[in-house]
């Protein structure tokens, strides 16, 4: 069993808290990023969720590719559109 190390943040009168530096760079989080919040019957499971930017989605996706059941065939194999 690995143990891992806790982090303590304080939250503000703002209901505000710091993600410990650690901990975003691990995950390269940045400002726009998302935290999730999930309540579990042990506590709360945090997830991060990188904001995606237009030119993110643009990379992945060929616009000479617009047959509607072609790229639903790939995205349901997993492979990239």
């Amino acid at each position: 069993m690995v143990m891992q190390m806790a982090y303590k943040t304080k939250i503000s009168k703002g209901f505000q808290t710091v993600v410990p530096a650690s901990i975003r760079k691990k995950f390269h989080l940045g400002p726009g990023d998302l935290v999730e919040w999930l309540p579990t019957d042990k506590g709360v499971e945090l997830r991060f969720r990188k904001k995606v930017k237009l030119e993110d989605i643009c990379e992945i996706v060929d616009i000479n590719d617009t047959d509607a059941v072609k790229l639903k065939k790939k995205v349901q194999r997993g492979d990239k559109i």
